[in-house]
């Protein structure tokens, strides 16, 4: 399995980007390890094994909302926190955005039968 995805047309030469079970992963070991606690204490205390644990970790397997609850009720953190960390981590890869229009001109008057295109 990949650490990183190739996403949108033509992946070669593309940014890497980590997958979201990787950062995830990246996020729950590092909890557990900044509390000092083992993958056999935390598997314990959110009833999973231990290889599935350690496979979620290592963003090899991608754990339901269920199981990530489960886990984050043993680490005894938020799971909206956990989940914010990730969005850090995914947001430093992100891709830039282009924007065609920076400032939006204020409506024009319009008649009943006009149409309005909007873009975004």
């Amino acid at each position: 399995m990949s650490d990183v995805a190739y996403i949108g047309p033509g992946g070669r030469g593309r940014r890497d980007r980590p997958l979201l079970r990787t950062a995830l992963g990246e996020v729950l070991r590092r909890r557990r390890l900044r509390q000092r606690r083992t993958l056999a204490d935390v598997a314990r205390a959110a009833r999973v094994s231990v290889p599935y644990l350690s496979e979620v970790e290592r963003g090899r397997k991608e754990a339901s909302s269920e199981v990530l609850a489960a886990v984050c009720d043993a680490l005894r953190v938020d799971l909206s926190d956990v989940l914010a960390e990730v969005g850090l981590i995914l947001d430093a890869h992100r891709a830039p955005v282009v924007r065609l229009h920076t400032t939006l001109a204020p409506p024009a008057r319009r008649s009943g039968g006009d149409v309005v295109l909007l873009a975004a």
